[in-house]
């Protein structure tokens, strides 16, 4: 028997590769000879760089680089186990968790960091790129990003632009003949998850720019610098950014990178799924089990869990869900390809004291949960 263990981290408890291992630990409890593929997966939000750094036998590495507001800060980044894949997470370089509230202005904010950490990746001879572009502090549109990687962005007297969100609106030419030559040698995937445009009152100023500092007067200032970018890459590099779905993502980074390197958005969980090969492994599998944290109806929306239970589903393999609890709704899960779920909690207690436990609660949750399915195959096997 096949079985295999594709769970998300319970964040802040365990990790991917943990919860892996100790549903492993209860199947075999009760079918010693079981064949277990372990297989943590992610949906590119928080613990992404981690859980595909584990799952493939690569390391984290860092380098110095400069932080939204210009301060050096230390970012991590993925050398993945191919040898040839570089996981880049925005909010590590150009976050708003780098920026004191008192401190977030994306006027001012800057993406240059995840420029500098694209070119370390590149001179450690990286050439595929993951890009996850949550959690940022900036409405620049990746300007920052392209300028660390050789592009000018020239004002109407062909000086060179400052950089963050509001110099964009003096952008007269973009020069790229001094991007990094080996960018044309890269191919960049960018998890993005929403599907903002990058201007109007779903764009990016207007959503996501209160919570970077911006007033209501900075709001439209940013969506103007936006606008007017969109018709100057319209203009010199012959592409449309401001239609694009995801393209208002991550302070209109999402079409920075589709102009800038030429990236294509896609959903993060489907970027890493298919990163670590999940539809080979669970082919000739016999049961599929994932999980995370908590389950509830929310997870239908692109979570991992459901991801991994969609692509079982094309195989017609039934699929389990163990996460740590089990919140409002979560039997909606049920109509997205998780046969059945569970929580590890066996009674009262602490999340202190179930984080403690985790490893314990998730092989004990995952040995019942296998001596139930043995017993529907003695009650409903001949049926």
């Amino acid at each position: 028997m096949k079985i295999v263990i594709a769970p998300q981290a319970y964040k802040g408890s365990i990790s991917g590769l943990g919860v892996a291992e100790a549903i492993r630990e209860g199947i075999l409890r009760v079918i010693p000879d079981a064949q277990t593929v372990l297989v943590p997966v992610a949906d590119g939000g928080d613990g992404t760089l981690e859980t595909l750094v584990e799952t493939t036998g690569g390391e984290i590495r860092n380098l110095e680089v400069t932080g939204p507001l210009g301060q050096q800060v230390s970012a991590d980044w993925g050398a993945l186990g191919d040898g040839e894949t570089a996981l880049v997470e925005m909010a590590r370089s150009s976050g708003l968790a780098l920026v004191a509230d008192k401190d977030r202005n994306p006027l001012t904010a800057t993406t240059y960091g995840l420029g500098e950490v694209i070119k370390a990746a590149l001179d450690a001879g990286f050439r595929r790129f993951i890009v996850g572009i949550g959690g940022s502090a900036t409405n620049d549109a990746g300007a920052g990003m392209a300028q660390a990687l050789g592009v000018r962005l020239l004002d109407k007297d062909g000086m060179d632009l400052e950089v963050g969100g509001a110099a964009l609106s003096r952008l007269k030419k973009i020069d790229m003949s001094g991007l990094d030559t080996r960018i044309a040698d890269c191919e960049f995937s960018v998890a993005c998850d929403v599907s903002n445009p990058l201007t109007g009152p779903e764009g990016a100023a207007a959503v996501y720019g209160p919570q970077k500092g911006a007033t209501p007067a900075m709001v439209q200032q940013l969506d103007a610098a936006l606008l007017h970018l969109a018709k100057i890459v319209k203009d010199d590099l012959d592409a449309e950014i401001n239609g694009v779905q995801g393209a208002g993502a991550a302070g209109g980074l999402g079409g920075g990178l589709i102009a800038f390197l030429d990236a294509t958005l896609r959903a993060g969980v489907d970027i890493i799924l298919d990163t670590v090969e999940l539809d080979k492994t669970m082919c000739g599998a016999t049961l599929v089990i994932t999980g995370e944290g908590q389950m509830d109806f929310q997870t239908v929306y692109s979570k991992a869990p459901i991801g991994v239970a969609w692509r079982a589903k094309k195989l017609g393999i039934p699929v389990i869900g163990i996460s740590g609890s089990l919140g409002r709704g979560f039997t909606d899960v049920h109509q997205h390809g998780i046969d059945a779920a569970s929580a590890i909690v066996p009674g009262p207690m602490s999340l202190t004291e179930a984080s403690e436990r985790s490893h314990e609660l998730i092989a004990a949750a995952a040995e019942q949960a296998i001596r139930h399915l043995r017993v529907g195959q003695r009650v409903f096997g001949s049926h």
